[in-house]
């Protein structure tokens, strides 16, 4: 009997021993939040209002709460995306990219919108009165940009200036500024603080339909290759059945009234699954720029 009893305690010891200092992915307890992040495409309480019916789907189906957190700025997202202890977020393209790549990231779904895109573009935007209509006449101008961290609203226009060999537009142009958000960039073209600005084409199209009056005033100078819409992504090392649970949940949402209510609030009518080889014209716009993403600093200055 007591050598019995020595063999199952070596046995138990010998179990132990095996699996020190090996990695235990466990599940938060049902009390415990998910927080995903939002970038600052608009101002922060408008970005709250149109994603917590989804959050509140997403809740439901993983049985935890989501929290959603908006980020004040773009590059937030990737700087403090584990001081925030963040589980996921809806990146930017060139957020994802950068995340992928500094982070490990992996993107699940992004959403198509009412029109059957589930891309967006750059574009450049001036007032039709202001004489601009190519880049000399750019010359000694106010240029607003959104953020470093954004491709609409800075990795466009830097591929722009290169493509029309300008090689540094600090020098070429009057002034620039970023301005945080896409829509605070079509307000300061409206209000002449900028000449030209830089904005991605769904925010501008949500704006002119609410503001029909302003198109009248605007004209768009250029748009840039089509990326990947704001797609959720999550940590690496985020337990894969609530991952599994996330995804499966976004791509199954417009099938139930209350999915599509949330999809609604967004301004998209489906999910699609995404990977991160749909990010490649990203990569290829950045290499356009100049722009190295494994030690780009996106901070803005």
């Amino acid at each position: 009997m007591r050598a019995m009893l020595l063999i199952v305690f070596a046995s138990l010891l010998l179990a132990s021993c095996s699996n020190e200092g090996r990695p235990v992915a466990e599940e938060p307890s049902t009390q415990e939040a998910l927080n995903i992040g939002l970038i600052p495409e608009q101002n922060i309480f408008a970005q709250l209002q149109r994603y917590q019916p989804l959050a509140a789907v997403l809740s439901e189906a993983v049985g935890r709460k989501v929290e959603l957190k908006v980020l004040r700025r773009y590059g937030n997202i990737i700087e403090n995306f584990n001081a925030e202890h963040l589980d996921g977020a809806f990146f930017g393209s060139f957020t994802y990219v950068l995340a992928h790549e500094r982070l490990g990231v992996e993107v699940l779904a992004r959403p198509v919108n009412a029109n059957g895109a589930s891309t967006y573009y750059g574009l450049l935007l001036v007032r039709k009165d202001s004489g601009i209509r190519r880049a000399e006449d750019m010359k000694g101008k106010v240029f607003a940009f959104v953020d470093r961290a954004t491709t609409a609203g800075y990795l466009f226009p830097l591929a722009y200036f290169s493509q029309h060999r300008i090689t540094d537009y600090r020098t070429y142009l009057k002034e620039t500024y970023f301005t945080g958000t896409h829509q605070d960039v079509i307000l300061d073209v409206l209000g002449r603080k900028a000449d030209i600005g830089a904005l991605k084409n769904t925010v501008y199209e949500e704006f002119v339909r609410a503001n029909p009056k302003s198109a009248a005033e605007l004209l768009v100078l250029a748009r840039s290759a089509e990326v990947p819409e704001n797609g959720l992504a999550v940590r690496k090392d985020l337990v894969p059945k609530i991952s599994a649970a996330l995804k499966s949940t976004l791509l199954e949402m417009h099938t139930t009234s209350t999915g599509r209510s949330a999809l609604n609030a967004i301004g998209a009518v489906r999910f699609i699954e995404t990977t991160s080889k749909d990010y490649q014209p990203v990569v290829e716009l950045a290499r356009a720029a100049g722009v190295d993403v494994a030690h780009y600093t996106y901070v803005n200055h």
